[in-house]
């Protein structure tokens, strides 16, 4: 006979949320396992004595972490996801008809705590890791990847024309304004201009008729050019503009992460400006990580990077810190020079063929503002004047100029490094380490967006992704107990020399005890 189910609300009923879930359940494990009451001595001071009672900084805690556990995008999604979930009540100590803290609560009580806080949480769970084997601290992968920012492209606004620099800075000291809402004349006329190289290489570069666009009196219409330097976000002015091939722009920050490459467990975090090279957030993400190793005794020796992270203050600091950086040069860099030779004692470079020119070091300019400067080397007019070569070699110059950086002798010792074999597996292992990281925490752990705004939210933000990350990957961790090694001697005739692989294959097929195995030979 079909059966049907009647429900009956009742207005009485016994039941106990502990025995609804599940021994095996993750945040029962994970309530069982981690003790989150010291969290409360870290917050206290950011409490006075009197007024309401706010959320317990333990349940805080906890329900962010089930936002980035459950790839929650929004803290009413963490509140509306939680009261339907009896393991996440149970995990957060609230029954199942309690009250869940108001969403807004969750956004105050964020911007309320400091970075520390987050930093201890982050350094606790790392100690637990480490303490389960799962770091080893000699080898560290870096990369980083964009997170977008909680700010429209429709929030932008140019910035303020400042005539005079002196001026600008004389008001920034008076009143206090926010240097990021102005902008000097010389900046803007610096944008303006490499518009105008864009739009020529681009108009070069095209087959056929043009496509440009031209006003009555005959004018090119060139489109508003949207930079760092000449605009900012009304509603975060921290966020800078980041575009990547094939995707419309949009504010983000950069999200900087050091990974050990043992276990994949996250060292190192931070959230930075998404305008600066990753060579310029190398040192401060080194140094989060290596004061997060050394509080558990630990030494980082290798850094393993892509070519993003290759610059001089990146390479400078490795040095100074005597690091090993497995770390591809960009490619505007050249080991060497066709057709000329360096001769160090002399400073010049010396010219292989034709009738051998010298072109002696003359000056040391500089190739842009942030301070790239080259030193400049030149052959004079009348050694390459007759040189049948100079055509293919400086083309419509009379004389051959090259072209070095200033921190040419890093490049080059990088440059050496990276030729050997090992250099080459360092490759390998950086990509397949730290990249499925950044992948799970931006698809899995709810680092696509940061939900808060200003860079400071931001990196507690992104601290707070690393922690879950960790976290999970730390319940789940099974370290691999030792196999039993069972010895065995075998001792041979010499002439049964050749008959002993056969004996040693039967011998290893036939048993599943790995075997130490002594051979003597008499």
């Amino acid at each position: 006979m079909q059966g049907k189910k009647h429900f009956n609300e009742k207005l009485f009923l016994n039941f106990q949320l502990s025995e609804r879930v599940p021994e095996d359940n993750f945040y029962r494990r994970l309530k069982n396992a981690l003790d989150f009451s010291f969290l409360r001595a870290a917050t206290k001071k950011y409490y006075g004595q009197e007024g309401q009672s706010s959320i317990d900084p333990e349940v805080f805690f906890k329900l962010i972490l089930v936002g980035y556990l459950e790839n929650l995008n929004s803290d009413r999604k963490i509140i509306d996801h939680a009261r339907m979930r009896m393991d996440i009540l149970f995990f957060i100590g609230y029954d199942i008809d309690e009250e869940l803290p108001w969403l807004s609560t969750l956004s105050r009580t964020r911007q309320l705590y400091g970075e520390d806080v987050f930093e201890t949480l982050f350094q606790k769970v790392l100690k637990l890791c480490i303490d389960k084997g799962m770091v080893s601290g000699k080898r560290q992968a870096l990369d980083s990847a964009y997170i977008k920012a909680n700010a429209s492209m429709d929030s932008i606004v140019e910035k303020e024309v400042i005539e005079d620099g002196k001026v600008y800075l004389d008001s920034l000291r008076a009143n206090g304004d926010d240097p990021r809402k102005t902008v000097t004349a010389e900046e803007k006329r610096e944008v303006e201009q490499q518009q105008k190289w864009r739009e020529r290489r681009k108009q070069q570069k095209k087959d056929g008729p043009s496509t440009a666009q031209y006003d009555e009196h005959g004018n090119l219409i060139r489109p508003k050019l949207i930079s760092n330097k000449t605009h900012y976000s009304e509603t975060d002015v921290d966020a800078r503009i980041s575009t990547k091939p094939g995707k419309a722009r949009q504010f983000t920050y950069s999200a900087q992460t050091a990974v050990d490459t043992k276990q994949h467990v996250i060292t190192g975090i931070l959230a930075d400006y998404s305008d600066k090279r990753d060579g310029e957030s190398l040192p401060e993400l080194l140094d989060k990580t290596q004061k997060n190793l050394a509080a558990n005794n630990i030494t980082i020796k290798e850094i393993l990077a892509d070519s993003g992270y290759s610059g001089p203050k990146a390479l400078q600091y490795l040095e100074e810190n005597d690091l090993l950086g497995y770390i591809p040069n960009h490619g505007q860099f050249k080991a060497e020079h066709e057709g000329f030779t360096y001769n160090k004692e002399k400073d010049q470079f010396e010219c292989l063929q034709g009738n051998c020119a010298i072109l002696p070091y003359r000056f040391t300019g500089s190739s842009s503002k942030k301070g790239n400067d080259t030193k400049v080397y030149r052959s004079s007019q009348k050694d390459c004047k007759n040189c049948p070569f100079q055509a293919q070699c400086s083309g419509k110059f009379k004389s051959k100029k090259i072209t070095v950086t200033i921190h040419h002798p890093l490049y080059s010792r990088m440059h050496e490094r990276m030729q050997s074999k090992y250099a080459q597996r360092m490759r390998r292992l950086r990509s397949s380490t730290v990249e499925p990281v950044l992948g799970t925490l931006i698809h899995f752990r709810g680092m696509r967006k940061v939900r808060t705004r200003g860079i400071q939210q931001a990196h507690k933000f992104i601290i707070g992704a690393a922690i879950a990350y960790n976290l999970k990957k730390w319940l789940d961790y099974i370290p691999l107990k030792p196999k039993k090694v069972s010895s065995a001697v075998l001792s041979l005739e010499k002439r049964k020399k050749k008959g002993y692989k056969n004996l040693l294959f039967n011998l290893l097929s036939t048993q599943h005890t790995p075997y130490l195995i002594t051979i003597c030979f008499y």
